[in-house]
């Protein structure tokens, strides 16, 4: 197919984008046509350094769609594109510490099991964080019961951090949960929350808690896993107009304040009136150097297309095209591993987590379990899987998930190789099974085997 040429899909994609930004966000389209031109040159810094006056605009209905459900917060968020989730994750952390409102001893907590540079940072000498667990339950969904999220009634706890839909469990908290964090923030108002929402589109109707609470949230996004664009290092940091941090850096004592002043008093005339997301670029660039601040314009440019894309499918067929491929590979290998898995409407089918205590437990009974953790060590099954199978996957101890579960992701491997790692692991289950057995003397039948016989003799 030809890719230039009045015909040609990129053609037709530029003319519709152009027609929607007219039409729908009420553009000037000499103003927008110039934006897009000059910013795929690469002749210029980014100006404004937080992000494009057009695609700000773009990306925050994108963001409204994507991450916010219904209904949208009134107000605006403000915007900062970045080089995607991991940027993202290194200047807000950065900026907490820089304004005083996370100091080295503070606590916060972790909704956990949780990407593993969220445990990680919180414990580098930069930080120097305690963080205090709340824990998402297999049992529940992976969604937060009432006895961890009260964990957040503490006022020592300054800080919730979650990534939503979780990594690795693969599910976005319910209505319910929200409803409950809500309630939580009603009580402690000045519990600042950060969360990380890159799965969100793998949920028809995603509701993130920036969408929910806009004032004490601060939403990261990257466009990587939605638009499998890792390489082009495309995120988002948002922060309302409308926000706890700003109140924050107001209400500091003055000795803070004199400092504040002091850090970006070169920046601007009246530094106790800089917003908090302007502190973060010229944080993420040490201040000295905020003027080259910015994501470089030909990312900031495929930003905005991806953005207008997506608003401009109105059935959208690319969101049911993406979900329907994981999905896919999901029943593969819940097909191979031989087991039932109920539906779960907030499951994002990207990742899966198969914990082999849970799973053992449920099919074959308490004693295989109290042998398997007295005999086996919990990184036998992702050793077992290299060695025996060529499969690689990651333990779950990293995330702060069970010691005995391994994350499967679902966007990385050809549809056919699923069914393969589906067996894989129930042939490593059945090797414990046989060797429990053999040291044991004992016979295991599977539970579904026993029913299904006790049913027989009825």
């Amino acid at each position: 197919m030809c890719w230039r040429g009045p015909a040609s899909p990129g053609t037709r994609l530029l003319e519709r984008a152009l027609d929607y930004a007219v039409r729908e966000l009420r553009f000037h389209d000499d103003k927008f046509v110039h934006e897009l031109v000059d910013s795929i040159i690469g002749d210029h810094y980014p100006v404004p350094d937080r992000m494009l006056v057009h695609n700000e605009e773009i990306v925050h209905e994108y963001l409204e769609w994507a991450m916010c459900g219904s209904p949208h917060p009134k107000g605006k968020f403000k915007i900062y594109a970045v080089e995607g989730g991991t940027a993202a994750m290194c200047y807000i952390f950065k900026s907490l510490k820089s304004n005083r409102i996370l100091n080295p001893g503070d606590t916060i907590a972790l909704g956990v099991p949780i990407f593993t540079p969220y445990l990680e940072m919180a414990h580098l000498e930069d930080y120097d964080l305690h963080f205090v667990s709340i824990h998402a339950k297999q049992e529940q969904k992976f969604q937060y019961p009432d006895e961890e999220l009260d964990k957040l009634l503490d006022p020592k706890i300054k800080a919730f951090f979650v990534v939503n839909p979780g990594n690795p469990y693969a599910v976005a908290m319910s209505a319910p949960t929200i409803k409950k964090i809500g309630a939580v923030l009603k009580k402690r108002p000045d519990l600042i929350l950060l969360t990380d929402d890159v799965y969100g589109t793998f949920v028809p109707g995603f509701r993130s808690l920036m969408g929910e609470f806009p004032k004490n949230t601060i939403g990261v996004y990257s466009y990587s896993k939605y638009f499998g664009c890792t390489g082009w290092r495309l995120g988002t940091i948002a922060v309302h107009e409308d926000n706890i941090f700003d109140e924050m850096i107001a209400a500091h004592p003055e000795p803070i304040k004199k400092l504040l002043d002091k850090r970006y008093g070169g920046l601007t005339l009246e530094p106790r009136k800089f917003a908090f997301i302007d502190r973060i670029v010229a944080d993420s660039r040490d201040i000295a150097l905020n003027h080259t601040a910015g994501l470089s314009l030909p990312q900031q440019v495929m930003m905005t297309l991806f953005s207008l894309a997506e608003l401009m499918d109105t059935k959208k067929d690319y969101q049911k095209a993406c979900i329907g491929i994981v999905k896919k590979r999901v029943e593969a290998t819940i097909e191979g591993l031989g087991i039932e898995v109920g539906p779960n409407d907030q499951f994002d089918y990207y990742y899966g987590l198969v914990d082999f205590e849970f799973f053992a437990r449920k099919y074959l009974g308490d004693d295989i379990v109290k042998w398997m953790k007295a005999n086996v060590h919990p990184l036998d099954i992702v050793f077992r899987l290299a060695e025996d199978h060529g499969i690689v996957l990651l333990n779950g101890s990293g995330f702060a998930a069970p010691d005995w579960s391994v994350r499967i992701s679902f966007a990385n491997l050809d549809d056919h190789v699923y069914d393969d790692i589906g067996r894989a692991l129930r042939a490593i289950a059945r090797g414990y099974r046989v060797a429990y057995e053999a040291a044991t003397g004992k016979k295991v039948v599977p539970l579904a085997e026993a029913k299904k016989a006790s049913k027989a003799k009825r």
